[in-house]
C-alpha cells in the first residue's frame, strides 16, 4: 500500500481538507443507494435453481411446522447441511410479513447491514471517518456482498459472525476500549456456529493466530480477552441446539461434524453429500473466485499494491506499513478464507465472503490518498456502481423475462392464474426441482411416466410439468385430453383432462 494509507488522515488536510469532506460525504449516500438498489431485486426477481429456493423452502417449513430445532429439507427428511440461524431468521420473517421472495431474503440484506457497520466501526477506529465511509462503500459495491445481500444464503451470518469477532478483537486490542468488545468476540463465534458450524473457529482463529505470530504479543493477547469465561459463554449458547439437534435426528452429528467439515474437503467428489451436488475444481480456483467476488475494488488493490512494489520509495513504505499492528490483523482476516480453500476442490465462490469486509479497508487504506485531490467526477461513483448497476440490469431483464430463468416460479404463476389451477395438482414428471416446492408451498409432487397411468384416469383434471422431450410421447398417448397452457426454456405445463370429459 502507499505511504500515505499509513495515516489516512494525514492526506485530507488542507487545502484538500474541503474538498475531502464533499467526498467523505457522498461516499455514504453512495453507499445507501448501492444498498437501496438491492431491494428492488430482491422483491422483483424469482429465485433461481438451486440454492436459493432450497434453502427457503427450508424456511418456509420450518415456519409452516413450527420446529425451531430441525431444518427440513422436505417433510420426513431433516436437513443435515446447515445449523438452524438463517432459517431462524428466514422463518421468523415470514412468521413476521407473510411468505413472499422479498420476506425471505430480507434477513440477509440486514445481515449486510451489520457487516458493514461493523467494518465502519473498525476502519474509522484504525484511519478516521473517511476511511471508514470509503471502505463501506468499496465492501458494498463488491460483486459477492452485493449479490448476497439479496439472496437466500447461510454465507451472510457466517461472515457477520467471523466479522463481529475479529473487530470485537481489534477494538478490544485498543487502550480505553469498551467492555462490551471483548464478549462481542465470543458472541460472534456463537453466531458462526449457528449459521455454518465449526468452519466459523477456522475463519476466526487463522487470522488470530497469524496475527499472534507475526506480532508475537501472545501476553496482550490473552490479557485482551477473559478467554475462559467468553468460550464458557460461547458454549452456553451453541451447545444446547447441537444437542438437541443430535436427539431429535440422531446421525446428525457424524453427517455434519464429520462429513461436511472432513470428507467434504479432502474428497473433492464426496459421495455423502444428501443434499446438493459436489465441485470439483482445480485446486486453487479459490483465489479466481476471491478476485470474482472483490470486482471491481480487489482489481484495484491488485495495482495498488504492484505499483508499490515496482517503485522503490513505495517498496520502502510498504515495508514500513507491515509494522503496523493494524494491517498485521487486517492481512490475514481478508485472505484467511482463500488460503483456508486453496487445496480444497470442492468450493463455491461464496466461501471468500468471510474475507471482503477485512479485503474492503485494505483497499480503502490504498484509495484513500487519492481522494485529497480532485480526481474526475464520475470515477469514484463510476467504480461503485458498475456492479450494483449489472446485476440491477441483468436481474431487471430476468424480472421482464422470467421464462429465460432456471425457476419454477412463472410455471406456477402460470397454473395458478386458471380457472381450476391449484398446486396440489401439479406432478413434475421427473426429478422435482427446488423453486417447484417453493413456489408451490410444497404443493407439487414428482411422478415417474410408469406411474401416470394411476392418475389418469380420475374425475379431475391434473397439471402436469415435463421437459419438452417428453411431450410427444404423452401427445400420442393421450391425444386431445392434453391442453398446453405454459412453455419456457426448460419445461412444458398441461393440463391433463379427466377421463368423464372425453
Amino acid at each position: 500500500m502507499p505511504e500515505a494509507a499509513l495515516s489516512p488522515e494525514r492526506s485530507l488536510q488542507a487545502p484538500a481538507a474541503s474538498h475531502g469532506t464533499r467526498i467523505a460525504g457522498s461516499l455514504l449516500w453512495l453507499a445507501g443507494l448501492v444498498m437501496a438498489l438491492r431491494l428492488l431485486t430482491m422483491a422483483l426477481l424469482p429465485m433461481s435453481d438451486t440454492t436459493e429456493p432450497r434453502y427457503a423452502e427450508t424456511a418456509r417449513l420450518m415456519a409452516e411446522s413450527g420446529d425451531w430445532i430441525t431444518p427440513w429439507f422436505e417433510p420426513g427428511v431433516p436437513f443435515w447441511g446447515k445449523p438452524p440461524l438463517s432459517f431462524w431468521a428466514q422463518a421468523g420473517a415470514i412468521d413476521l410479513f407473510g411468505l413472499h421472495d422479498f420476506t425471505v431474503r430480507l434477513p440477509s440484506w440486514l445481515a449486510m447491514l451489520g457487516i458493514l457497520w461493523l467494518s465502519w466501526q473498525l476502519a474509522r477506529r484504525q484511519g478516521g471517518e473517511r476511511l471508514g465511509q470509503l471502505t463501506v462503500l468499496i465492501l458494498a459495491s463488491m460483486a459477492l456482498p452485493f449479490v448476497s445481500a439479496g439472496a437466500v444464503l447461510t454465507d451472510p451470518f457466517l461472515t457477520l459472525g467471523t466479522t463481529l469477532s475479529l473487530v470485537a478483537l481489534a477494538l478490544s486490542m485498543e487502550p480505553g476500549a469498551p467492555a462490551g468488545w471483548r464478549w462481542a468476540f465470543f458472541a460472534g463465534l456463537a453466531i458462526g456456529l449457528l449459521a455454518k458450524g465449526p468452519l466459523a473457529v477456522v475463519l476466526v482463529g487463522l487470522p488470530v493466530l497469524a496475527w499472534g505470530l507475526w506480532q508475537r504479543h501472545w501476553r496482550d493477547l490473552w490479557r485482551a480477552l477473559p478467554w475462559w469465561r467468553g468460550s464458557l459463554l460461547t458454549a452456553l449458547i451453541v451447545v444446547p441446539w447441537y444437542v438437541a439437534a443430535e436427539l431429535k435426528t440422531p446421525g446428525f452429528l457424524d453427517y455434519f461434524l464429520v462429513g461436511e467439515h472432513l470428507r467434504r474437503f479432502i474428497d473433492p467428489g464426496w459421495a455423502g453429500d444428501l443434499y446438493g451436488s459436489a465441485h470439483d475444481e482445480p485446486r486453487g480456483t479459490i483465489w479466481l473466485f476471491l478476485l470474482w467476488a472483490s470486482l471491481p475494488w480487489g482489481p484495484v488493490g491488485a495495482v495498488l499494491l504492484g505499483r508499490s512494489l515496482l517503485t522503490p520509495s513505495r517498496r520502502a513504505a510498504l515495508r514500513r506499513s507491515l509494522g503496523d499492528s493494524a494491517l498485521r490483523l487486517l492481512i490475514p482476516a481478508a485472505f484467511a478464507p482463500a488460503l483456508f480453500f486453496s487445496l480444497s476442490g470442492n468450493i463455491l465462490w461464496t466461501y471468500v465472503l468471510p474475507g471482503l469486509p477485512f479485503l474492503a479497508i485494505l483497499v480503502a487504506r490504498g484509495l484513500l490518498p487519492a481522494l485529497a485531490h480532485p480526481p474526475k467526477p464520475w470515477t469514484l461513483p463510476g467504480a461503485a456502481m458498475a456492479v450494483p448497476l449489472t446485476v440491477t440490469l441483468i436481474g431487471l431483464h430476468f424480472v421482464a423475462h422470467p421464462e429465460q430463468l432456471r425457476s419454477a416460479a412463472p410455471l406456477v404463476d402460470a397454473l395458478e392464474a386458471l380457472p381450476d389451477g391449484d398446486a396440489a395438482s401439479l406432478y413434475w414428471l421427473g426429478d422435482l426441482p427446488f423453486s417447484a416446492r417453493y413456489y408451490s408451498r410444497g404443493g407439487a409432487r414428482s411422478i415417474a411416466s410408469d406411474e401416470l397411468a394411476a392418475l389418469t384416469d380420475g374425475d379431475h383434471a391434473i397439471f402436469l410439468a415435463l421437459r419438452e422431450r417428453d411431450l410427444e410421447g404423452l401427445q400420442t398417448r393421450y391425444g386431445p385430453r392434453l391442453e398446453q397452457h405454459y412453455r419456457d426454456a426448460r419445461h412444458v405445463l398441461i393440463r391433463l383432462a379427466p377421463t368423464a370429459n372425453n
